[in-house]
């Protein structure tokens, strides 16, 4: 029996309480890597909170204003424990409009001040933009220089050409790469490098894939919600402060998004009761029998790790995120095409670094609510193209 034949009674469960998705049953939605859709669960909760308690937090000493600060601090510390925090005394968590914020304040707010005359920064070129320019500016900011996190054929950080010296400020990093879908094996960046802070950008593996502090030893951990069943406008940077100086946004921080964290915790709570190592495995397995239908049409081409396609691969992990090209019809073309058919998948340069893909690609990305049916769907379209 296979996973998926083993895990479907429990995802029927779970997909069923995603409106967006019940409510169109003619529209496979494979575009999860962009944006989640939402559980009801996560809805009704945003909803309890606008109409019994919403107010401003930690603005005034009314009850309602109190019980939203309360409600603040326990999303701070399920989100500490939705991640295994191994200290979370030490540990700081500041909630951000999403990624690109997170990161950015990052460099700007804690690493900028930090930054002397012949200092570096490792940076992965390949990846999100997100995950590089932050870093770029943060350089331009302080005089110092950028180099990138080399790459090799298989898509994967090549550890082989890494070097870390001892001006080296911080790799920026990311956990799973948002074209190619791999692990990027980020605990081998910490055996080159025991002393530099590592930022981990975990805009794909927060929400989709188990995430251990306790064993994942990097410094920051920035995502936005909306990826994971949370409500847009809202994300969060944790912050270990044991390298370095600890972490504090610089400047007045205004009013936060108040029900957008509350959707957060509602998603965090929604995720541990569903089982994030099941959701994970779910995903894998989809990936997987997306990439085996699609290897046997040759008119198309998978991107990244081709050695990482199977189940039972050694190389990379993927997770639920697969992207190719037809060699003939351009990918912008081929998601106009899906699109009619009820498939819907982004198409398009996916928002890559200056070294990352330089034509489009379809783009594939799923979670929980996907099932066996819209990949085999998926791939009958594709096959009536394979020419």
């Amino acid at each position: 029996m296979t996973v998926l034949d083993d895990l479907a009674g429990w995802q029927r469960g779970l997909r069923a309480q995603f409106p967006m998705i019940v409510d169109n049953p003619d529209v496979a939605y494979l575009d999860s890597a962009a944006t989640s859709q939402k559980p009801q669960a996560v809805l009704d909760d945003v909803i309890t909170y606008l109409t019994t308690g919403n107010a401003n937090a930690a603005r005034g000493t009314y009850p309602w204003a109190n019980h939203t600060t309360a409600r603040i601090e326990q999303a701070r510390d399920r989100l500490r424990r939705f991640l295994r925090d191994p200290d979370p005394e030490r540990s700081t968590v500041q909630f951000v409009s999403g990624a690109t914020e997170g990161l950015r304040a990052v460099a700007r707010d804690w690493l900028v001040p930090q930054l002397r005359d012949g200092d570096e920064i490792l940076v992965p070129f390949a990846d999100h933009n997100a995950n590089t320019l932050p870093w770029v500016e943060a350089a331009a900011l302080a005089g110092v220089a950028v180099r990138a996190i080399p790459y090799d054929t298989a898509h994967d950080y090549d550890h082989r050409r890494l070097t870390v010296g001892p001006r080296t400020r911080l790799i920026a990093a990311t956990h799973v790469h948002h074209v190619y879908g791999g692990d990027m094996n980020v605990q081998r960046l910490r055996t080159l490098a025991p002393g530099v802070p590592i930022c981990l950008d975990a805009a794909q593996s927060f929400g989709h894939i188990p995430i251990d502090l306790s064993t994942l030893d990097v410094d920051f951990v920035v995502f936005s919600g909306h990826k994971a069943m949370a409500l847009p406008g809202t994300g969060a940077v944790w912050s270990r402060n044991a390298r370095g100086p600890a972490y504090h946004p610089a400047g007045w921080i205004g009013s936060p998004n108040t029900s957008g964290i509350v959707s957060l915790a509602a998603a965090m709570r929604w995720l541990d009761e569903a089982g994030i190592d099941r959701i994970a495995e779910w995903n894998r397995a989809l990936g997987v029998r997306l990439t085996e239908g699609l290897s046997k049409m040759p008119a198309y081409e998978i991107l990244g790790c081709q050695r990482s396609l199977t189940a039972d691969s050694l190389v990379q992990q993927r997770h639920g995120i697969v992207a190719f090209r037809h060699h003939a019809i351009g990918s912008n073309d081929l998601g106009f095409i899906l699109a009619a058919d009820g498939l819907l998948v982004r198409a398009d340069d996916h928002c890559q670094g200056a070294q990352g893909e330089k034509t489009a690609s379809v783009r594939v990305s799923v979670h929980v609510y996907n099932t066996p049916d819209e990949i085999d769907r998926l791939l009958e379209v594709l096959a009536t193209l394979d020419h």
